[in-house]
C-alpha cells in the first residue's frame, strides 16, 4: 500500500472513530455501507473496506455475515477517571516515572525520561535495514532463532568487547529480549527469595522495581563521584552478606559519574572475598568519549556478568539486550530463558541491528551525538544553575544531570505539581533505596530544549 493510500484509508478510520466517541454512531449501529461511505468521502470502495477491516481488527466494529459492519460493544466507553488518574495519584515510587512517561500524551515534555528523542536515533538507518530484513527468507521472517541469537551479532559485541580489552568467546554471549531480560534473567539464576543483593545509593530506579518484584531485600552502597563508597561497600558485605551486587560503572544512571580505577580494583577485591557476584550494566557505553575502566574487563567476565542493550543509541522500539559471562552461566541462562520466553531475543530486531551496527554509518551517527550531547550538558547545566538548581557533577558523557534544589525543597512536590503542567521529571528519592536524594531531581539535556520546562521550574521552586 503507498503512503498516499494509507493516508486515506487513515482518514476514513478516523471519521469513523469521531462519530463513535461522539455518539452519533451507537453501540450495535450499523455503519453505512461500503458504497455509501466511499461515495461521501470521495474514496475508493477497497479504501473504506480496509478501513472497515482494520477498524475491526482493532475491536472498534465488528462484522456481521451480509448485514455489515456495527459498532462493537465498548467501542465508545469513555476513559474511566479511576483509569486516567491512576499513575498520577499513586506514591511517587521506582514505578512512577516510568508509568508516566510511556502512559503520558505524546505532548507531554519528558525532562524526566531515560531515553533519547526518537529524531536522534539513526532511522534512516533501521528504515534500510527493514527494507533488506523484508526481502528475507521465510524462515527469517517466521520461525524462532538460535538459542543464542544469531551469529552476526553475537560476532560484532565480540569485536566491540574486543576493542576495549575484552577477551571473550562465543561461548560467553547470550541475545536477550531487551536489557532488563537480561538482567531479570541474571537474577533468576543467581537469586532466591530472600536473598540480599546491593545496588548503588542512588541507583536507576527500575534496579530498584525489578528487585521488589523478585521478593529480594535490597541494601543501598553511598555512591561517589569516582564509585562506589569502598569503606560502605566493605560494611554492607560483611553485615549483609548479599549475593550480588548491581552498578552502572561507567555513566552512572542517575549521576553520570564514571568509576575511577582505584575504586574499581576495590570492588572487584572486595567482590571476590565476599563471594559476591558483580553485574555490570553496561548500557550507556556508547556514550563515552573514550573507554574507561571496566569491571568486566578487569576481571575478564570470572566473577563480572556483563548486560546491556541497544536501546539507548539505536532503538528502544526493536529491543534486544545481551548478557557476557561464563561459558556455563550462559548455558543455565539459555535454559532458563528458553524456560520463561522460548526464544527471548526477538530475530529480526536482532538482525535489524546487526545490519545497522555494520552499515559504516553507526560510528559516525554517535560521534555527531556525543558532541551534540557534550553541548547540551553545559547549556542546561548552566540553565539550571541559574535557577538555583546546582548538578552534583559534569559528566564525561551521555545525557543525565543529576541536580540538586535549593535548601527545603522536595523533589517529589515538584514532580508532581510539573506533571499537571505536562511535564515529566524524575525526583531523587525514587533512586534512592535510603530515601536520601530529596532534594534532587535527575535530567535529561536531551529533553531540555523548552522553555516552558524552566518557566515551571522557576515557578514552581518560588511556590
Amino acid at each position: 500500500m503507498t503512503s498516499h493510500a494509507r493516508s486515506r484509508t487513515q482518514t476514513v478510520m478516523e471519521a469513523v472513530r469521531r462519530k463513535i466517541l461522539s455518539g452519533a454512531l451507537g453501540v450495535d449501529e450499523r455503519l453505512p455501507s461500503i458504497r455509501h461511505m466511499a461515495e461521501n468521502m470521495g474514496v475508493s470502495p477497497s479504501t473504506v473496506a480496509e478501513a472497515y477491516d482494520r477498524l475491526a481488527a482493532e475491536g472498534a466494529i465488528r462484522a456481521r455475515r451480509g448485514a455489515g459492519f456495527f459498532v462493537a460493544d465498548g467501542a465508545a466507553r469513555p476513559l474511566a477517571l479511576s483509569e486516567r488518574v491512576e499513575t498520577a495519584s499513586r506514591d511517587v515510587d521506582p514505578f512512577w516515572v516510568s508509568r508516566q512517561a510511556l502512559a503520558s500524551d505524546p505532548s507531554t515534555l519528558k525532562p524526566g525520561c531515560g531515553w533519547l528523542p526518537a529524531d536522534w536515533m539513526p532511522n534512516d538507518a533501521f528504515r534500510k535495514a527493514l527494507r533488506g530484513l523484508g526481502r528475507s527468507s521465510d524462515a527469517m521472517l517466521a520461525d524462532y532463532g538460535a538459542v543464542r541469537g544469531p551469529l552476526g551479532l553475537r560476532r560484532v559485541l565480540l569485536g566491540r568487547f574486543a576493542e576495549e580489552g575484552l577477551a571473550a568467546s562465543l561461548d560467553q554471549v547470550l541475545l536477550a529480549g531487551s536489557g532488563t531480560q537480561a538482567l531479570d534473567l541474571v537474577c533468576r539464576l543467581l537469586l532466591k527469595p530472600g536473598d540480599r543483593v546491593l545496588v548503588d545509593d542512588p541507583c536507576y530506579f527500575n534496579f530498584r522495581a525489578l528487585f521488589r518484584a523478585l521478593n529480594v531485600e535490597v541494601a543501598g552502597v553511598p555512591y561517589t563521584p569516582s564509585g562506589p563508597d569502598i569503606t560502605a561497600m566493605e560494611c554492607a558485605m560483611a553485615t549483609h552478606k548479599p549475593r550480588l551486587y548491581l552498578t552502572n560503572s561507567a555513566l552512572h544512571n542517575p549521576t553520570g559519574a564514571t568509576m575511577s580505577p582505584a575504586t574499581a580494583h576495590r570492588v572487584l577485591t572486595l567482590a571476590a572475598a565476599h563471594s559476591v557476584t558483580v553485574v555490570e550494566d553496561d548500557i550507556f557505553a556508547d556514550l563515552e568519549p573514550a573507554h574507561s575502566p571496566r569491571l568486566a574487563v578487569l576481571d575478564g567476565l570470572e566473577h563480572v556478568v556483563r548486560i546491556g542493550s541497544f536501546s539507548k543509541t539505536l532503538s528502544a522500539s526493536l529491543r534486544c539486550g545481551y548478557i557476557a559471562a561464563r561459558p556455563e552461566m550462559i548455558e543455565a541462562l539459555v535454559d532458563l530463558q528458553i524456560a520463561t520466553s522460548f526464544c527471548g531475543y526477538h530475530p529480526l530486531a536482532a538482525e535489524a541491528i546487526t545490519a545497522v551496527l555494520t552499515g559504516g554509518s553507526y560510528r559516525k551517527h554517535m560521534e555527531l551525538t556525543r558532541t551534540r550531547l557534550m553541548r547540551l550538558r553545559e547549556e542546561v547545566a548552566e540553565k539550571l544553575s541559574a535557577l538555583d538548581v546546582t548538578p552534583w557533577l559534569l559528566p564525561r558523557g551521555g545525557f543525565y544531570l543529576w541536580c540538586r534544589l535549593p535548601e527545603g525543597q522536595d523533589a517529589a512536590r515538584i514532580a508532581r505539581s510539573a506533571m499537571e503542567a505536562n511535564i515529566l521529571l524524575a525526583p531523587g528519592n525514587i533512586f534512592s533505596v535510603h530515601q536520601t536524594a530529596t532534594r534532587f531531581l535527575r535530567f535529561n539535556v536531551a529533553h531540555m530544549a523548552d522553555q516552558r520546562i524552566y518557566d515551571v521550574l522557576k515557578r514552581l521552586l518560588s511556590a
